[in-house]
Parts: structure tokens; sequence; C-alpha cells
């Protein structure tokens, strides 16, 4: 090829070039900005999502043994938070921190009667009647013989709750003047699933079993 043909030639294929590597740069840019804005959106979804559940659901662990053999020490509850739960109904596991008691530290309790309900318990028996019918509490690890000062029977007042643990002859509870009637606004949440077995004394394996919902 003499010289009058080789320059426009080599000139094309330069421009040919200069266009590939243009378009190859701007293909690299444009994948680029769409990373960052998929990063960018999956950032934000889950710090929405963390929010969420930090505002709906609070991980709390039990310590003690009152709510024995349907909660051990050192189990792991999801707690579904008390802004999102005001329905109390007999039988749900709450979380109530009470400041005239232990300076607020977190209890777990069953709610056994809400407001305008009557207790009463044969402590003889180890039976405990609410508006004159005697309860069928399986979930019970013993009868309830305690006897820790509040006079019964008892009307519960608005906006409160009785509660007992389950573990009856081990729990400080509604039947103690120090803890007593519970105001609905010292409820924390309410006990929704067990997402990690404690370890009770004595005991060397976790029953991972028992992850699942609490009732």
């Amino acid at each position: 090829m003499n010289e009058e043909k080789r320059g426009p030639f080599l000139s094309k294929i330069k421009e040919s070039i200069t266009e590939e590597k243009s378009i190859h740069s701007a293909s690299k840019v444009r994948r680029s900005n769409f990373l960052l804005s998929y990063l960018h959106d999956l950032v934000f979804l889950i710090a929405g999502v963390l929010l969420f559940f930090s505002l709906l659901f609070r991980i709390i662990v039990v310590s003690g043994p009152s709510m024995k053999n349907t909660l051990v020490d050192g189990d792991w509850l999801l707690l579904l938070d008390n802004a999102f739960y005001h329905e109390y109904d007999r039988g749900d596991i709450v979380v109530i921190s009470k400041k005239a008691y232990d300076n607020g530290t977190p209890i777990i309790k069953r709610v056994i009667a809400t407001e305008g309900q009557t207790v009463d318990i044969d402590f003889d028996e180890g039976v405990v009647y609410v508006d004159g019918q005697p309860l069928s509490e399986e979930y019970t690890n013993t009868p309830t013989n305690l006897d820790e000062g509040v006079k019964f029977p008892l009307v519960v007042e608005e906006g409160c709750l009785f509660v007992l643990g389950d573990n009856r002859n081990e729990s400080k509870d509604s039947r103690s003047p120090e803890i007593g009637l519970i105001d609905c606004r010292e409820v924390l949440g309410k006990a929704v699933l067990l997402v990690f077995p404690g370890n009770e004394k004595g005991v060397l394996e976790r029953e991972f079993s028992r992850i699942g919902g609490i009732s």
C-alpha cells in the first residue's frame, strides 16, 4: 500500500480503536454506577429491616428458675415490644420492669388475670381461681402453695395485670406485696419465641428442640 492510501487507512484504524475504548470506558462507568446504586439500595433496605425489627422486637435472656419448666435460666427470648402489644390475655408470658422492685430489673411472668377479674388462691390445695373458676395449669412446675403476703380474693384494678411464675414455689410475683399488681405500662413486651435454649445447672446439653413458639 502506498503512502497516500496508508495515511487515511491508519487514521481510520486509530479512530476505530479510540471509539472502542470510549465505548468500553462508558460501559465500565455504567456498570460501576449500577453496582453503586444496587449497593446503596441494599444498604438502605438492610438498615430499614434492622430498624423495623429493633422497634418491633427485642432479645431478652431469662435469669433464674421462676418460669421452669416452660423457660429455664439462660433461655434467649424474642420479645414483641409493648408498643405493638396492647391486648393482654391470660396465659401470655410477659417481661416486666417494675421500678419499685429490684431497681426495675426485668422479670418474666405469666398473665393469670386482667383488669376487672377476681383472683383467689387456695394455698392448701395449691389451686388458683379466676372469677370463681379453678384454672387448669398444666404449665406449672409446682402447685401454688406459697403464700407471699397479698390478701385474697382480690380484684385486678383497671389497667393492671395479675401475674405468676410457672415455678410457683420459687417465684416472687403478684402474690408478694413487693410486686403486687402490674401496671400495664410496666410491661416491656410479650415473649413470643425461644430463639436459643439456656443450659440449666447440672444439665450438660442444651435442648435445641425447645426452640420455637412460647406458650
